[in-house]
């Protein structure tokens, strides 16, 4: 389906590159879309890039409906197949 996900921002690499985690996932992502990114951050992701920064709570609250929505599962399976 490939929607966008919050997850959170576990490290830094380069200038416009980040590494997030969502439920034991992984992943690259570019930063180029926002002014200012940190570890800890929440972003919404979708295609590789994060696209806005988010609350703690924003994102839980989006994770939450998200899986009562039934289409978590499937994110974090296409997440996986594309994880760093």
């Amino acid at each position: 389906m490939c929607l966008a996900i919050p997850a959170r921002v576990i490290e830094l690499e380069d200038e416009d590159i980040a590494v997030v985690a969502i439920e034991g996932v992984k992943k690259k992502i570019s930063t180029a879309l926002l002014e200012e990114v940190a570890v800890g951050d929440y972003v919404l992701i979708h295609v590789g890039y994060a696209l806005h920064k988010l609350s703690p709570e924003e994102a839980a609250r989006t994770l939450e409906l998200m899986a009562e929505a039934g289409v978590l599962h499937e994110e974090l399976a296409e997440l996986r197949e594309g994880a760093a």
